[in-house]
C-alpha cells in the first residue's frame, strides 16, 4: 500500500492555473487551425475531450476551497488526466507526428518536481505508453490546401526546408513551424512552473530552518531552567541558615560599623531570597496597569539593586493616555537584563524611553559606552559566548531574546553617534493585552560586567 504524503492545496493551485493555461492553448490552437486555416479536424470528440478537462479544473478549483493539504495520489491523479486528455486529442490531430507530441513530458516534468520517485516512475511509464500507442493508433491530419498549401510552400523556403520537401506539399514546413511554437509553449510553461516550485520550496526550506532554531533556543532555555530550578531548590537552606546567623550576629554587636555592615548583609541575603521566590512565581500574571506605570516600578525596583548608577527620569514620548497592559515577572527580568547590560556600559548615564501607538509599545535604553564589538553582533541572542575580553557569556540576553521572542516583539540594539549604544525593545500590544495568558521560560540571571552588548535586529514569529 503506497503512503501519502501531505502537500499544501498550493501545490494543486498551481496545476489548476497552469490547466487553465494550457486549455487556453488548446482551444486558441483548434481555432487557428479550423477557423483560419480551414483545416478539417474532428471538433466533436476534440472539444468533448477540453470540456471534460475544463469541469476537472473546475472540481478541483471548488474542492481546494474546502481543504488545506492535498494527498500525493490526488496529484498523481490530477497529472493522469492531464496526460489522458492531451493524448485523446492528439489522437484526433495526427497522433506521434503531432508537433505537440513532447507536450507529454509536461505532466512528467511536474511529477518529478512535486511528488515521490515511484509516483514520476509510474506517470513515465503511462505517458511512454500513451506516446507509443499514438504512434499506431491515430487520426492522420489532413494535407494543406488552398492558402494553407501556399503558406507551407512559403514556410518551407523561408525554414530552409524547400526541395524535395516543399515539392510534395506535405505541410513538412507546418510541421516545422509547429515544433518551433511547441519548444517556446514547454518552455515557458516548464520555466514558470518550475521558478514557481522552486520559491515555494525554498520559502519552506526557510521556515523549516527558523523551526528549527527556535526549537534549539528553546531546548537551551529549557534547560537553563531545570539547572535554576536545582540551583534554587539548594541554595534555599543555605542562605536560610545564614540569614539567622546574620541576625544573631547583628542582635549581639553593639551599635557601630560592623553592626551596620551587619545590616547591610542581612538585606542583601532578603533580597536573594527575593530572587528565588521571584523564580518560582516568574509565570505568575500581575494585576493589569498603565505601561507607564509598570515601566516605572520596573525602573525603581531595578535601582534597589544597582544604587550606583545614575538614572534619569523616565522619558515618557507620548502624550496620550497610556495603554493598559499586564505583564508576568519574565517580561520584567528581562528588561532589567537589558538595563544591567547599560549600567555596566555607562553607571554614570542610563536612559529608560517609553513610546506606543496603537499596535505596538516601544522601549528604549540609551547608554553611553563605547559602543559595542562587531564580533558579538552575529552572536548575542542566538548562544552563549565565552571570549577572554568578556566575563559574560551572553545568558541574559539570550533569555531576554527569548522572552521577547515569545511575546511575539523584537529586539533591535545599534551604536549610537558620537557614543554609546541604543537597545530598541517593540512588543506588540494585543500580546500584552489585559488577560491570562500563558507565560515565557525565562530565568533571573544577568550577565556579567562585560560592557554593552550588540546583536544584529532580531525579528521573531510569536510561538
Amino acid at each position: 500500500m503506497l503512503t501519502s504524503t501531505p502537500h499544501p492545496v498550493s501545490a494543486l493551485e498551481r496545476l489548476v492555473t497552469l490547466r487553465w493555461v494550457t486549455l487556453a492553448a488548446q482551444i486558441s490552437l483548434i481555432a487557428l487551425v479550423t477557423v483560419g486555416w480551414k483545416m478539417s479536424l474532428p471538433l466533436a470528440p476534440m472539444l468533448a475531450g477540453i470540456a471534460f478537462l475544463v469541469l476537472v479544473n473546475l472540481a478541483t478549483a471548488w474542492r481546494l476551497r474546502r481543504t488545506s493539504t492535498v494527498s500525493d495520489q490526488e496529484l498523481f491523479t490530477q497529472l493522469c488526466f492531464d496526460v489522458g486528455t492531451l493524448a485523446w486529442l492528439l489522437y484526433f490531430a495526427g497522433g506521434s507526428s503531432n508537433p505537440f507530441v513532447s507536450l507529454l513530458l509536461l505532466p512528467m516534468t511536474i511529477a518529478a518536481v512535486v511528488l515521490p520517485r515511484r509516483f514520476g516512475w509510474y506517470l513515465a511509464g503511462i505517458s511512454l505508453a500513451a506516446y507509443s500507442l499514438l504512434v499506431f493508433f491515430n487520426q492522420p491530419l489532413p494535407p494543406p490546401e488552398g492558402n494553407l498549401k501556399t503558406l507551407d510552400q512559403l514556410l518551407a523556403e523561408t525554414c530552409g526546408v524547400g526541395g524535395e520537401h516543399a515539392s510534395q506539399g506535405d505541410g513538412f514546413a507546418l510541421h516545422i513551424v509547429g515544433m518551433w511554437l511547441n519548444y517556446i509553449l514547454s518552455s515557458l510553461i516548464i520555466i514558470v512552473f518550475l521558478t514557481r516550485q522552486a520559491m515555494a520550496l525554498r520559502e519552506q526550506e526557510r521556515v523549516l530552518q527558523q523551526t528549527r532554531e527556535k526549537s534549539l533556543r528553546q531546548e537551551k532555555v529549557l534547560a537553563l531552567g531545570l539547572q535554576a530550578a536545582g540551583a534554587a531548590h539548594k541554595l534555599g537552606t543555605p542562605l536560610s541558615t545564614m540569614a539567622v546567623l546574620v541576625s544573631e550576629l547583628e542582635r549581639d554587636l553593639p551599635p557601630g560599623e560592623n553592626r551596620d555592615n551587619l545590616r547591610l548583609l542581612r538585606q542583601q541575603l532578603q533580597r536573594c531570597k527575593g530572587i528565588l521566590a521571584d523564580m518560582v512565581a516568574a509565570g505568575d500574571t500581575r494585576p493589569p496597569l498603565g505601561a507607564d506605570q509598570w515601566i516605572r516600578n520596573l525602573m525603581n525596583e531595578w535601582l534597589l539593586l544597582r544604587p550606583e548608577v545614575h538614572m534619569q527620569a523616565l522619558e515618557i514620548e507620548n502624550d496620550e493616555t497610556p495603554p493598559l497592559i499586564q505583564v508576568d515577572r519574565s517580561l520584567d527580568q528581562a528588561l532589567q537584563n537589558l538595563l544591567d547590560n547599560g549600567a555596566n556600559a555607562s553607571p554614570e548615564s542610563v536612559r529608560l524611553q517609553l513610546d506606543w501607538d496603537r499596535n505596538q509599545l516601544e522601549i528604549r535604553i540609551l547608554d553611553e559606552g563605547s559602543g559595542i564589538d562587531s564580533h558579538l553582533a552575529s552572536l548575542l541572542g542566538r548562544d552563549f559566548i565565552l571570549q577572554e575580553k568578556s566575563e559574560g557569556l551572553g545568558i541574559g540576553f539570550f533569555l531576554t531574546n527569548a522572552t521577547i521572542e515569545h511575546l511575539g516583539g523584537t529586539v533591535e540594539i545599534s551604536n549610537r553617534l558620537p557614543t554609546g549604544s541604543c537597545i530598541r525593545v517593540c512588543l506588540p500590544l494585543e500580546n500584552l493585552a489585559a488577560t491570562p495568558r500563558p507565560s515565557a521560560t525565562v530565568l533571573p540571571l544577568v550577565d556579567g560586567p562585560s560592557g554593552p552588548m550588540l546583536t544584529r535586529p532580531v525579528t521573531r514569529i510569536a510561538a
